[in-house]
């Protein structure tokens, strides 16, 4: 399941790369029938692979007429996108989520490799030793908040 699931990315992340805008529409039963999958199949790839903290913003419309947008968010070009991940991030934030917005963060040339290693060391559930599942993505949330928050501040000047 993971090697499709995998194959789908690849192929909304190649139909992504063709669009200047960054925006791609696509219905969810034609791309079931492309990839001969069931619906749920493309849904798990949107939720788990097409997320804010990695970069997207996926909205869907269902029916007759439904479509699923993705949007490849540039955070150079659109100062509302920081708000957006601010937003996204919550009060909550798993390890791996945080993850990949740091992975996020170093596609789009915001942070550097060095960077992107050392918040992903000190977002660790081993650094949250002592807390609860619920506390440490709780900890950890607000501690992406915070470098959020000085990385809009950097770019700001």
């Amino acid at each position: 399941m993971s090697s499709l699931a995998r194959q789908i990315e690849e192929y909304i992340k190649a139909l992504l790369e063709q669009e200047n805008a960054g925006v791609v529409e696509l219905q969810r039963n034609m791309l079931s029938e492309y990839f001969h999958c069931v619906p749920s199949q493309i849904n798990y790839v949107l939720s788990t692979r097409f997320t804010p903290v990695q970069g997207y913003m996926v909205e869907t419309r269902r029916g007759g007429g439904g479509y699923v947008r993705i949007v490849s968010l540039q955070l150079e070009e659109d100062a509302d996108i920081q708000d957006a991940l601010t937003a996204m991030v919550g009060e909550s934030l798993s390890q791996s989520n945080s993850e990949g917005l740091t992975e996020y963060l170093y596609q789009q040339g915001i942070i550097s490799q060095r960077e992107m290693t050392l918040l992903n060391g000190i977002l660790k559930d081993r650094v949250l030793t002592g807390l609860d599942k619920a506390q440490r993505d709780h900890v950890r949330a607000s501690m992406m908040q915070q470098m959020l928050a000085m990385l809009n501040m950097m770019r700001q000047g």
